[in-house]
């Protein structure tokens, strides 16, 4: 049986900031592993955890004796060894990590400083731990907050002004290297979000004749197609379409590549540009003489002038994201009171029946249901006096708690 007084909350993982694309695809996890994760960690006795993993980040809070129970977990589900991760890895422990999902969902800790993506991504992992009962009350109450202070953010300062998302990245590449595009032909394979985006504002922004959607789901490639007045063609068709353009974009969500050697020729020009995370394209493509291979890293170089102007909104959504960790700290130093008045209330009563049964023994007339209504409203007052005691400002919570513990001889 698990102690749980020994637990504590923490966050481990790995971002774009140590780890690049290939180790943050080997550290990728599926959906149903994530949600695999989560149930190993309430076995080993996790009194909750929380998984996040996206292309820019793979993280995982939760509730453990020792940081290495969530490293461990996260490679047992993942492509990814101890030995890669610790050498990249962050950990964070109680009220840095509490601030660190703060940063996250505020976008301060974004790969485009800003981006407010990760926000749905966060609303999603709460909802998939929830669900298989792997949260508990600390963690609503901290994801609750540290959202609300991402809606404020958002609301009252510019830190999201301009558009720097991965599929405008892209776009904006594409502008600055005009010349990419000599065949008037764009091939974009994948329909998720980030490819749905892309598509629009390739539409949008750059001048192209024909943008041919491919997509795993053909109908789904046509339905998208005849909205937009654009071209559909089914996957088994890709490397044919490949042949007749310098320009291919991917934006698949795989867990491997969806672009293999065999689908490009060595010897024609191609560029593409991998928006996916994992990387959908195999690396060794980047090798050949003719093609120029882009990835989501090398992508977000180019928003430098849009994110100097967020930069001077961090001081805002730092004031906003302290005042809201204010409250949530408040709360937390509540719920510390919470197991000691607990107990102290468990040995007054065990006094109170200690005493009814010594005076009945003596009183054979003794009124015990009188006895019982007022050392009860005793005990009540009591408890409340303490709970006062330890709410008061200038209250030193650790020795109070202590001085209880020892006089009643209560648990630490």
């Amino acid at each position: 049986m698990n102690d749980n007084n020994s637990l504590k909350f923490y966050n481990i993982g790995l971002s774009y900031k140590k780890a690049d694309v290939a180790i943050r695809s080997k550290f990728s996890i599926s959906h149903d592993n994530q949600i695999k994760l989560l149930k190993a960690l309430k076995q080993k006795g996790s009194e909750g955890s929380i998984v996040i993993s996206t292309c820019n980040r793979i993280e995982i809070f939760g509730f453990a004796k020792h940081p290495f129970v969530l490293i461990e977990e996260l490679c047992n589900f993942s492509e990814g060894t101890v030995d890669e991760i610790i050498k990249v890895c962050h950990i964070y422990k109680s009220y840095q990590a509490i601030d660190y999902v703060f940063r996250i969902a505020t976008g301060l800790d974004s790969q485009i400083l800003g981006d407010y993506e990760i926000v749905g991504q966060l609303k999603l992992a709460f909802k998939n731990a929830k669900k298989i009962g792997a949260t508990n009350m600390f963690l609503e109450r901290l994801f609750n907050a540290a959202l609300h202070a991402s809606k404020q953010v958002k609301n009252k300062t510019k830190l999201s002004s301009g558009t720097t998302t991965v599929s405008y990245a892209a776009i904006q590449y594409l502008q600055d290297n005009a010349n990419l595009i000599n065949a008037k032909k764009v091939v974009l394979y994948g329909l998720g979000d980030i490819g749905k985006h892309t598509a629009l504002n390739i539409k949008e922004y750059i001048d192209v004749d024909k943008v041919v959607l491919v997509n795993r789901t053909f109908e789904k490639a046509v339905h998208f197609a005849n909205q937009y007045k654009l071209t559909a063609q089914k996957q088994e068709h890709l490397k044919a379409e490949l042949e007749a353009t310098d320009l291919l974009i991917v934006a698949t969500g795989s867990s491997k590549p969806t672009v293999t050697q065999e689908m490009v020729s060595k010897s024609k020009k191609l560029t593409i540009l991998d928006l996916s995370i994992p990387s959908n394209v195999d690396v060794a493509i980047g090798e050949f003489e003719n093609i120029t291979l882009i990835n989501v890293d090398e992508l977000s170089k180019i928003t430098n002038n849009t994110i100097a102007l967020r930069q001077t909104q961090i001081p805002l959504a730092e004031a906003i994201i302290e005042e809201n960790k204010k409250e949530l700290l408040k709360w937390i130093e509540g719920r510390k009171h919470t197991p000691a008045l607990k107990q102290l209330k468990q040995s007054l009563e065990v006094l109170q029946v200690e005493g009814i049964d010594y005076y009945k023994k003596k009183n054979p007339d003794f009124d015990v249901q009188q006895a019982e209504l007022i050392t009860s409203h005793i005990i009540q007052k009591i408890t409340t006096k303490f709970a006062k005691h330890l709410k008061h400002e200038e209250t030193q919570i650790g020795n109070s708690i202590e001085l209880i513990r020892q006089i009643f001889e209560v648990e630490a």
